[in-house]
This record gives structure tokens, C-alpha cells and sequence, in this order.
């Protein structure tokens, strides 16, 4: 198993350990990891083989794809707009549409860089002429597609939006006054708090632990920084929480700030079957802890605790 990643040989060892002990469905949860990771395991008499899974070729009346590295890299180039709103698409664009038709309709006279990365194939002509369209493949994930546009960023000011949001009135304003305090590092209207790592509820503000990806903003250099989602989560549950504890292990914090927006029904949640919400929301969550487990001192509560202060402080 040349040039195999040392996390997948492990995988593959834990999956043969778990076939061997016929606990199948430990088996099949690895299985898809190591795919996640970009390889497959191909079961022979003598053994598993693992290899880097294919990419398949174009076929007639396709259209062409990127993988997230063959994107133009804008993070290393000075901004040329005020803010960049970046959308994944990974279907219903309609609901694309509507958010940037929104964010057009109630900011006049500003410069907005609109990032749309596709990962559904939709027709291109659907799409403004003004937006930048990045195509991906289906199958790289909603993290790896956040951040294939977020290196696509020319803004001073980024934007990550889901496509149930819709601007109600002037967003931008309230997000730029937040962050031009330099301690701040990731702001938006759906903050959520934790007092055990475990469960979260939602945040009064100002400060919190982690920002939702309905909306998120930041200063661009957070990302000129290397700050990323972690590629590994595909689905998008907790995925915000883990990039929010990593601008906590920084030493910047997370703030609410209100925004005028209305949120629509979230369809990738609706779209995937009770079972699989469950199973996947989990896996991401353990990864989310297999990081940040213990990490309390990070928290609203934790920092609270170590000052001597009581929770309502």
C-alpha cells in the first residue's frame, strides 16, 4: 500500500480487525471513511486491497469539473470588493437565487463578490452573470466545497451563507462594525454555547462558542492564515462548531451579532432520511471531539469558571 495516508493503512487494519470479529457494522462505518479519505478497499481471498478511488471520466453532455486544488487561488491578491458571499450549491438553486437576489436588493451601491460552488450539476446559465461559479465534483463534500471557495475570496469581508437564508435588510453593516475589533474572529446572528462539549444551545451573545453556518463572517486574513474546514466532513452538521474552536484555540473569539434575515427550510436536512441525518450528524460530532475533547477552557462557561466568575456573570 504505497503513498497510502498513515490514518487510512489504520483504518484498514481496524476494518479487518472488525470483519474479523464479525462486528460488521463497525466494518461498513470504516469503509466509508477510508472512501471519505479518497481511497477504496477491495476485499480478496488473500486479503484487502487499497486503492485510490477513480475518477471517473466525462461523459457526452456532461460539464466540466474541477477538483478543489485546480482552483484559482485569489487569498494571496488584495481585495478588490467589500464583501465576498459565498454559496454551496448542492441542489435547489432556486434557493441560491433567492439569497442573492436578497443580498443584491439590500445593498445597493456596495461591491459584492457572490462565490457560487456547485456540487450539483446545475445548468450554469441559471446562475448571474456577475457571480463567480466554481464546479466541483459531487463528491468531494461540503467542507472541501466551503473551501474552494473560500481561497476563492476577494473580499475584506467573507461571507458563509446557506442557501435557507434570505436578507431582510442591511446585513453587511452590523457584521463589519462586529469585526473590526481585532479580537473577534468569527461572527453571525446563530451563536450556540456549550457547558460540557456535548450539547449546545443557542446563545444570548454577545460572546459564544461556536457560530452556525447559516451565516458566518470573518475578516478575510483569517483565511490568508490557513484558517479551513476540516475536509473530512462531508456532511455539514458540526462542521461549523469545529471551524468556530479553531478560531477559539487562536485566541480570537466568537460573537453574535444581529442581523436582519428571514431562514427558510434548510433542504439538505429535510432531503436526507431520518437514519442517515442521524448517523452522519453523529460521525461528524466524534470528530468534532476527537479534536476538541477537553478543550473546555475554550468555552463562554469554561473562561467564566477559570476567572472566578458565576455562569450569569
Amino acid at each position: 500500500m504505497t503513498d497510502i495516508p498513515e490514518d487510512v493503512r489504520r483504518w484498514v487494519d481496524e476494518r479487518q480487525a472488525a470483519r474479523a470479529s464479525k462486528d460488521f457494522g463497525a466494518a461498513d462505518d470504516l469503509r466509508e471513511r477510508i472512501r471519505e479519505a479518497g481511497f477504496e478497499v477491495v476485499d480478496r481471498p488473500g486479503g484487502s486491497e487499497v486503492r485510490p478511488i477513480a475518477t471517473p471520466s466525462l461523459a457526452a453532455g456532461q460539464r466540466q469539473r474541477s477538483r478543489p486544488d485546480g482552483i484559482v487561488q485569489l487569498l494571496d491578491q488584495a481585495t478588490t470588493f467589500d464583501v465576498s458571499v459565498q454559496w454551496v450549491v448542492e441542489g435547489w438553486p432556486e434557493d441560491v437565487l433567492r439569497g442573492i437576489d436578497s443580498f443584491r436588493r439590500h445593498h445597493p451601491g456596495r461591491s459584492i463578490q457572490q462565490v457560487i460552488v456547485d456540487i450539483s450539476d446545475t445548468d450554469p446559465g441559471l446562475w448571474p452573470e456577475e457571480a463567480d461559479v466554481i464546479r466541483l465534483e459531487p463528491d468531494v463534500g461540503w467542507a472541501a466545497a466551503r473551501n474552494a471557495g473560500l481561497e476563492h475570496a476577494a473580499g475584506a469581508i467573507v461571507l458563509v451563507v446557506d442557501g435557507s437564508i434570505e436578507a431582510t435588510g442591511d446585513v453587511f453593516t452590523p457584521l463589519e462594525r462586529a469585526l473590526t475589533d481585532p479580537a473577534v474572529g468569527v461572527t453571525g446572528p446563530f451563536g450556540i454555547v456549550t457547558a460540557d462539549l456535548h450539547e449546545f444551545r443557542d446563545a444570548e451573545g454577545p460572546g459564544c462558542d461556536a457560530v452556525e453556518a447559516y451565516l458566518m463572517a470573518f475578516r478575510r486574513e483569517v483565511f490568508e492564515q490557513g484558517l479551513r474546514f476540516d475536509p473530512r466532513f462531508r456532511f455539514y452538521r458540526t462542521a461549523d462548531i469545529e471551524l468556530s474552536f479553531q478560531i477559539l484555540s487562536k485566541g480570537l473569539r466568537a460573537t453574535v451579532t444581529g442581523v436582519p434575515v428571514r431562514r427558510h427550510d434548510h433542504r439538505v436536512w429535510q432531503a436526507t432520511a431520518p437514519a442517515d441525518r442521524d448517523r452522519l450528524s453523529k460521525r461528524n460530532f466524534y470528530r468534532f471531539l476527537d479534536r476538541w475533547r477537553g478543550r473546555f477552557d475554550l468555552t463562554v462557561a469554561g473562561r467564566r469558571a477559570a476567572s472566578g466568575r458565576a455562569p450569569d456573570d
